[in-house]
């Protein structure tokens, strides 16, 4: 059964924000400067894929509770005094209830990935750059085309064009997972010897970890900036929110988001 959690910087306690954001006065200062929300103002409805790992999200009993994606939805929310309803959603669930534009923004999205046109959704600034990497045990760089036969790990459901060729050629196939963390955990047990990851969950999935067990860059695959959608109706503060985005990315509020997740 799906959750939605409906979250505000403006209705959360000062003791539990300076508790809760004390490593990451951003987001505090946020909380301080929004003001007393919106009286009567239904949350915005964003969406979470419910199979999201850290760094872009943690979800725990069907919520939404850390992470880039959790963090930015709080800001942008708070940025126009309203609420923000997370909506941790299968990944099919999310394409259908933009088609019936259940949701106000949806964001960590780039127009190359969608398969789909959302009428009625306008796209904000882009928020970050989103690396896809070629990845492996082996710190030698190496090309896909060089790869040979063999298997690679992969994410079920995601697209990769630039490998399209060789899947489709049989030179190289997909070993699918549910999630980029899966996908990483089984190429450092060796079930195969490469895979496919971002960079912000490579970075994530390494810390911690000795030298000797860390994750290796060896390939760029893409290099894409990543933007929201936001629904454009008339009950929705459209222009407002395309604005707050915008200044959350000149201002570098975005990236301090990230960097807090480096």
């Amino acid at each position: 059964m799906t959750r939605f959690q409906t979250t505000s910087l403006c209705d959360t306690t000062f003791s539990r924000l300076v508790r809760r954001y004390l490593a990451y006065p951003l987001a505090l200062a946020l909380a301080l400067m929004s003001g007393i929300c919106s009286a009567g103002q239904p949350p915005l409805r964003f969406s979470i894929i419910e199979s999201g790992v850290m760094p872009m999200a943690q979800i725990r009993d069907g919520q939404a509770v850390d992470g880039i994606l959790r963090d930015l939805s709080l800001g942008v929310a708070a940025k126009v005094g309203r609420q923000a309803e997370l909506m941790v959603l299968p990944r099919m669930r999310v394409h259908r209830a933009l088609i019936n534009r259940e949701i106000d923004v949806r964001c960590y999205v780039n127009p190359k990935w969608l398969t789909d046109v959302y009428p009625g959704y306008l796209w904000s600034a882009p928020f970050m750059v989103q690396r896809d990497l070629l990845v492996s045990r082996s710190e030698q760089p190496i090309a896909p085309e060089a790869l040979g036969a063999q298997s690679i790990g992969t994410v079920l459901g995601f697209n990769y064009p630039t490998l399209d060729a060789l899947f489709a050629s049989g030179t190289l196939k997909r070993d699918d997972a549910r999630t980029q963390g899966l996908v990483l955990r089984k190429l450092a047990a060796g079930r195969y010897d490469y895979a496919v990851s971002n960079e912000l969950a490579l970075l994530w999935f390494n810390r911690g970890r000795s030298s000797a067990d860390q994750l290796h860059e060896v390939h760029e695959l893409t290099r894409d900036e990543v933007a929201c959608l936001v629904r454009d109706a008339p009950d929705m503060p459209t222009r407002a929110l395309l604005e707050a985005m915008r200044q959350m990315q000149d201002s570098g509020e975005f990236a301090a988001i990230l960097q807090r997740y480096r």
